[in-house]
C-alpha cells in the first residue's frame, strides 16, 4: 500500500533503538524525511547512517533529553517546520505505591505527560495551518490495563490520553489527528530487562523467563519493532484521516477486554 507521505518530514522521538527506531525505519520506507531524537548520540548517529544508508531519506539527528525544556527547544529549532510528530519516552521504573513520593510524580508526568503535551503544542499551530498533520504518541497497555507496580506509569500516561482525548477532537477538523499506540511486550531492549528480572529473581535461564512471559501473550509471543513500526506509519498516512483520539492496542492480545 502507498501511504502517499513521501516528502514529508516526521520528528520522531527516542528512535535510535526499540518501537521508536520501528516507527522511524517504517516512515522512511514509505519516504518520509526524519529529524531522529535519543539522549545517547552514539547509539542516535549509529541509527541515522543506518537508515539513511537503506532508505535514501533526509535524516537530521538531534541527541537531547526531550523531558527537559532546554532539550525540547533544541529538539524543536533544528526539527523546524514538521508534518508529522511521533512522541516517546521510557517509563518510569517499577516500585509499590507507598514508596512514591511528589518528586517522583513530578519526574513521571515531565517525562511521559508534559513533554509529550508541550510538544504536540508546539507543532500543532504548524499542522493546522497547512490544513495536515499527523501525532502519535507511544504509550503504554497499562493505560487499558493498569500495571500494579508501574503506577507512576498508569498515572502520567493516563493523563496524556486524558489531554489527547479532547485535543485529538478540536484540531481533527483541521485535517490533523493525533492517537496514541499501546505497546505490549516487543522484542526489544525493554523485554529483555523485564526477563533479567525476572530470571534473577526466580532463579531461571533467560530462555525460560521469556517463554513464562510468551505463554501469557494469546499469540504466544513478542511483538516486533518492525511491526509497530508499520502501524505507526499507516497512523501517519493519508489513509488514516478518519482515525481520531484512538487507542491502539498492539499486545498479542495479553489485555483481556471486549472494548
Amino acid at each position: 500500500m502507498d501511504l502517499d507521505i513521501s516528502g514529508k518530514t516526521a520528528l520522531v522521538c527516542a528512535s535510535s533503538k526499540g518501537l521508536g527506531r520501528g516507527c522511524a525505519e517504517a516512515l522512511a520506507g514509505a519516504g518520509v524525511n526524519l529529524v531522529l531524537n535519543a539522549r545517547g548520540a552514539e547509539a542516535l548517529e549509529a541509527t541515522a547512517a543506518d537508515i539513511r544508508a537503506r532508505f535514501g531519506v533526509q535524516v537530521t539527528t538531534i541527541a537531547a533529553d526531550v523531558a527537559t525544556e532546554d532539550g525540547r527547544a533544541r529538539l524543536l529549532a533544528a526539527a523546524g517546520d514538521v508534518d508529522i510528530l511521533v512522541t516517546n519516552a521510557g517509563g518510569p521504573p517499577p516500585g509499590l505505591w507507598s514508596d512514591w513520593e511528589r518528586d517522583d510524580f513530578i519526574k513521571a508526568l515531565d517525562a511521559n505527560m508534559l513533554a509529550p503535551i508541550a510538544l504536540m503544542k508546539a507543532v500543532l499551530p504548524g499542522m493546522i495551518a497547512k490544513g495536515w498533520g499527523r501525532v502519535v504518541n507511544i504509550t503504554s497497555g497499562s493505560v487499558k490495563a493498569p500495571i500494579a507496580q508501574l503506577g507512576l506509569s498508569n498515572a502520567a500516561r493516563a493523563g496524556l490520553t486524558g489531554y489527547v482525548a479532547g485535543t485529538a477532537r478540536q484540531v481533527a477538523q483541521h485535517g490533523v489527528t493525533i492517537n496514541n499506540m499501546l505497546p505490549g511486550i516487543h522484542a526489544t531492549d525493554r523485554a529483555i530487562s523485564l526477563d533479567t528480572g525476572v530470571s534473577k529473581a526466580q532463579g531461571i535461564d533467560m530462555a525460560t523467563a521469556k517463554a513464562q512471559r510468551e505463554a501469557t501473550i494469546p499469540a504466544r509471543r513478542y511483538g516486533t519493532a518492525a511491526e509497530f513500526g508499520a502501524m505507526c506509519a499507516f497512523l501517519c498516512s493519508q489513509h488514516a484521516g478518519f482515525i481520531v483520539g484512538q487507542n491502539i492496542v498492539l499486545d498479542g492480545g495479553a489485555i483481556n477486554a471486549t472494548i
